[in-house]
């Protein structure tokens, strides 16, 4: 399991392509050969970017719902629209394709932002924008998450 560290600001050209820092591509290293899935994210307007061992973990999990519940296909559909295989080039360029660039709202600059296990693809003003609404109850929040000793919670 990959485990990425940082937020990295830096550039989207007009084509969609984004060089990655060179610091998030040394980390990144390690599955650049096996590709990457990039699809929409569920909660907010940012794309996410599977490494694809990653991506196979979530889909073994997805792969055991029950398709004959109609609520599962709908999830599985919804999930999944979008989602693309991508790959970082030779010069160290990922290309964002135009329908996610659409969704994510991305511009020019963009943020990336490591969760834990994937990375979080963010027009630079809207992930400001998210931090900032998040700020306000984040003592709250990780009281909840993090403070209890239930099977959810970390402690």
């Amino acid at each position: 399991m990959n485990n990425f560290i940082g937020t990295y600001e830096c550039k989207a050209d007009a084509k969609g392509r984004v060089m990655l820092p060179v610091a998030l591509k040394n980390q990144l290293s390690p599955v650049l050969q096996q590709g990457f899935v990039l699809k929409r994210a569920v909660f907010q307007s940012c794309l996410e970017l599977y490494p694809m061992e990653e991506w196979n973990v979530l889909m073994q999990k997805m792969n055991k719902l029950n398709r004959f519940k109609k609520k599962n296909n709908d999830f599985i559909r919804r999930f999944t629209a979008g989602v693309k295989m991508v790959e970082v080039d030779a010069t160290g360029r990922l290309l964002i394709p135009k329908d996610l660039v659409a969704f994510a709202g991305i511009d020019k600059e963009i943020v990336l932002s490591s969760a834990i296990n994937i990375i979080e693809i963010w027009d630079k003003d809207r992930y400001e924008q998210a931090i900032d609404d998040a700020a306000v109850d984040f003592a709250d929040l990780a009281e909840e998450v993090m403070g209890n000793e239930e099977e959810d919670g970390i402690s």
